[in-house]
């Protein structure tokens, strides 16, 4: 009898997104909640409640459905975002849904990691690639004060139990506030290097009246210290999709990365979009350009239906944001947009 090798069936090809700019999006950040348990001070003021109705939440079902339209568009790299997305019930579920969406290379996730220590392990059983953490101090008080609640212990086992489990790297983001942690800055990065995290520093943006109240400082004035305190050079080797320059030691066992949003905006190789909790693609941080999808969503669009609203939402992606020019124009929180 001959056997006759057939050929395995293929994803039919769809054309890439690529804005009007000629810029083509590789990345979505999925905002699955917009609560949080921490009132970190440049994200939401005291007493905010203008949060999104649980029934405007799109649906794990819907969640999968988005984030499959873009894959099959060329979208390899998706975040999970928030608020803080471990407060969403059953997350561990979507997570289980969303690695295994053919075309999703990069399932990672952004976390304040005050519930991280319970949920490490069957996060990375379901899929999950990679965590960062929001970690702005390693001084107890001073940690308590910027987040607006006891949390220092709860974070910091979290970080220990995302290490136990097997994440790696581990990438620490600490916003730079004058006054408030830049005398830490040494601290923190010798303290990623000793851990073997990945130290990421951030400038402030203005989005929400917290953001343009939070101590801005330029990260020129904290880089030429660093390099020369850790004998630091630039690292060609890409370490995710975001905006981060890293520089590593010079071993190459230790990276440091600094996303300059303000002071050296890299808005001409911009190459992701962000989706709300309510089904709101967001296509800049600092613009207002945006796109509904859960109207759609509920309507019952079909799969090229929904491919042609992203496609349409994609054309509205301005070419940069105004931070300096017009620092006022964002006025919502950074939770509502989604991380």
């Amino acid at each position: 009898m001959t056997t006759v090798s057939l050929p395995l069936p293929t994803t039919p090809q769809i054309d890439p997104l690529i804005d009007r700019f000629g810029r083509q999006v590789r990345y979505l950040r999925v905002s699955v909640t917009d609560r949080c348990d921490l009132r970190c001070s440049y994200c939401l003021p005291k007493g905010f409640d203008g949060y999104a109705e649980p029934a405007d939440w799109l649906t794990f079902a819907e969640l999968e459905r988005v984030v499959a339209a873009f894959a099959r568009m060329g979208v390899a790299r998706v975040r999970l975002t928030g608020g803080e997305p471990l407060l969403r019930r059953n997350l561990v579920d979507l997570v289980g849904k969303l690695s295994a969406i053919e075309g999703v290379r990069d399932l990672s996730l952004s976390t304040n990691a005050t519930q991280l220590g319970k949920h490490a392990q069957a996060l990375k059983a379901a899929g999950l690639a990679r965590i960062n953490v929001s970690l702005d101090s390693l001084d107890k008080a001073c940690l308590n004060h910027v987040t607006g609640r006891d949390s220092f212990d709860a974070i910091m086992a979290g970080i220990m139990a995302g290490k136990k489990a097997g994440f790696t790297p581990i990438k620490l983001n600490m916003v730079a506030m004058r006054g408030v942690n830049d005398h830490e800055i040494e601290r923190m990065a010798q303290f990623c290097l000793n851990e073997g995290f990945i130290l990421r520093l951030i400038e402030t943006m203005p989005v929400g009246d917290t953001g343009r109240n939070a101590h801005y400082l330029p990260i020129d004035e904290v880089r030429p210290r660093l390099i020369e305190r850790f004998g630091l050079e630039p690292c060609a080797q890409e370490l995710g999709g975001g905006p981060a320059r890293y520089w590593q030691t010079a071993d190459g066992r230790g990276q440091i990365g600094f996303i300059t949003p303000i002071s050296q905006h890299f808005c001409a190789t911009c190459n992701r979009v962000r989706l709300s909790v309510d089904g709101t693609l967001y296509l800049c941080l600092g613009q207002e350009e945006k796109f509904e999808l859960r109207p759609l969503l509920r309507d019952g669009c079909s799969d090229a239906e929904l491919e042609a609203a992203i496609r349409a939402a994609i054309e509205l992606k301005p070419e940069r944001h105004e931070f300096i020019e017009q620092p006022a124009k964002i006025i919502r929180f950074m939770s509502q947009t989604g991380g």
